[in-house]
């Protein structure tokens, strides 16, 4: 079942933004952005805690605490329902805009009278937002970014981490019931895009009946679309459309290979089936001319029988991966078993959600022989980093090295790099660390030569290894920066400075297309979690699923290789 945490971040993320909007105390609503995330990255479901147990969540005080209570036990929070009547509906739209602020917003409907998204952009075409302090065309522009991108993201595609959260789980109870050979998710899910629109679910059973009955029947279903003798779709509690087929078992691998796609992909293949005199569906291969079944039981025996080798479904998006199988070049893609290690991670030293034991404890219980804990550095303010606090951090990290099963502790931190490239620290303090992994978290806006430049100069500091979440995009919220990449990534593979594949949902940036780029260039990689709590740890899954869109193998990816291999290549340029 899904957990409460969501529910109560957004609560509580909510109230923060009405706060800022009518004017409250910065700190309280802070405050409560951090109640959110805290409660959103905590480990445990908050349903059925008391308000004492509630603060023991970082975070989380005693006036949260209560109305997290209030809320899960009322459905709402008298306070929260008093000041969202407070300020007008239209205005609330507004703040979901994203590259649009609550003040923003509330200067809008207070001086020019917006109420709706609408209005603004009758007012944008209309040049009225020229004449308000703090607006001119650039903030036009964003404006108009950030409303595409809204309108974008209403286009019932979510995140790839919602959708998998909902598909495991209907996998996990239709693979329960007797009767099941097999269940899978396929589509765009299976093929680790970035973005699901609708969920494929397939079982391999011979009675469909029983399985049909039981999606309509599960807690996350709120309405059943279509229920049919061979199909059975959905919507589920969350808003997301799922689409149930149950397939005789010897016809699995043509039905698995047929639902997860692409459909470009999906055309080659029935291309070359028919240039074979062969026709290829969801209920296998057959010959043409007789109608006589050739194969159909395993995607293997399917493409083997079209002259391909198995590909593998990241890559099923007809981007040469068809010529690339007829010529027996189907690179062997790195796989979630080939990660040695996470190199961009966070505890509550800054903002990370969770003490830094329990993060090393978490990464060993993963299996990682090496584990890099990167809080960040002092240019980014409201992190509050200083050196003492840094190389307190850097004596209990060795304290804590081979500790657990073994695992080695890298200790690294997140650079911010400024708008002229220049990081934190100097030379000298950098020489400490052992991996500096660097990234932009401000000034987006500039020119796309100072951007380009910024990136460059950080590659050519010896002591970066890592750029962090380069293009710095959010999926939906955030567009990525308008830089030269091919000049950045000809500047990584010339400093040997890796990229970094941030694997959080919200980001996955690096994303393929621009994987495949710097690839091209000769340039390294490093997928990471980039967490903030113990729950985040486990986003490297997408990380490496985007890595294989990219065409990655493990000796693409550093953190795949041993630590001394890894430590050579960190050393790498170092004075």
């Amino acid at each position: 079942m899904p957990r409460a945490n969501e529910e109560v971040e957004a609560l509580l993320q909510e109230y923060a933004d009405l706060i800022a909007i009518t004017g409250g105390d910065a700190f309280k609503a802070r405050a409560y952005e951090k109640a959110a995330r805290a409660i959103g990255g905590h480990h445990a479901d908050v349903a059925g805690l008391d308000a004492k147990s509630l603060r023991d969540i970082p975070n989380v005080g005693r006036s949260i605490a209560d109305k997290v209570v209030e809320y899960l036990r009322s459905g709402q929070v008298a306070t929260i329902e008093e000041t969202r009547a407070s300020i007008p509906p239209g205005v609330r739209e507004l703040i979901t805009i994203p590259t649009l602020g609550p003040k923003k917003a509330m200067v809008l409907h207070e001086e020019l009278g917006v109420t709706s998204v609408d209005g603004l952009l009758d007012a944008i075409h209309q040049e009225r937002l020229r004449d308000l302090r703090g607006f001119g065309e650039k903030t036009e522009a964003n404006i108009l970014h950030g409303i595409a991108l809204m309108q974008r993201a209403g286009e019932g595609r979510v995140l790839i981490g919602a959708a998998m959260d909902v598909a495991e789980q209907i996998t996990g109870e239709l693979s329960a019931l007797p009767g099941c050979v097999r269940c899978s998710y396929a589509g765009s899910l299976r093929r680790m895009r970035e973005t699901i629109g609708d969920i494929d679910i397939l079982v391999a059973a011979e009675e469909a009946a029983p399985f049909m009955a039981a999606l309509t029947a599960l807690p996350q279903t709120a309405e059943t679309i279509a229920h049919g003798a061979k199909k059975t779709s959905v919507r589920t509690t969350k808003g997301l459309q799922v689409d149930l087929r149950v397939l005789p078992p010897a016809s699995w691998g043509a039905g698995l290979q047929y639902f997860t796609g692409s459909k470009a992909h999906n055309i080659r293949t029935r291309e070359i089936a028919v240039r074979q005199g062969l026709k290829l569906s969801e209920y296998g291969l057959f010959d043409a001319e007789s109608g006589d079944l050739v194969t159909s039981e395993t995607e293997e025996e399917i493409y083997a029988r079209l002259g391909l080798p198995w590909i593998p479904p990241a890559l099923r998006e007809d981007r040469g991966e068809i010529a690339a199988g007829l010529r027996d070049e189907i690179p062997d893609l790195v796989r979630d078993e080939d990660v040695r290690g996470d190199l961009h991670t966070h505890t509550d030293l800054t903002d990370g959600l969770a003490p830094l034991e329990d993060m090393v404890a978490a990464a060993a219980a993963r299996g990682y022989a090496y584990y890099a804990i990167t809080d960040h550095a002092p240019d980014l303010y409201m992190q509050r980093m200083t050196d003492e606090k840094m190389l307190a951090q850097r004596e209990r990290v060795r304290e804590l090295d081979r500790k657990h099963h073994g695992m080695r502790l890298l200790h690294g931190t997140e650079l911010n790099i400024g708008p002229d490239g220049d990081v934190d620290w100097p030379a000298d303090f950098l020489a400490g660390f052992d991996l500096c992994v660097a990234s932009v978290h401000s000034h987006f806006n500039q020119s796309r030569e100072a951007l380009t430049r910024r990136f460059v100069r950080a590659c050519e500091n010896p002591y970066v290894s890592v750029i962090g979440h380069p293009t710095t995009r959010r999926i939906g919220k955030r567009p990525g920066l308008d830089a030269d990449f091919d000049a950045v990534y000809a500047a990584c593979a010339a400093t040997g400075t890796a990229l970094e594949i941030n694997a959080h949902p919200e980001r996955l940036d690096l994303r393929d297309e621009e994987i495949l780029r710097a690839k091209r260039h000769g340039v390294k990689f490093a997928v990471n979690s980039d967490a903030h709590s113990v729950t985040h740890l486990p986003y490297m899954r997408y990380g490496v699923g985007t890595a294989q869109r990219g065409w990655l193998t493990k000796d693409d990816v550093i953190n795949t290789w041993p630590l001394a291999r890894l430590r050579r290549f960190l050393r790498k340029g170092r004075p």
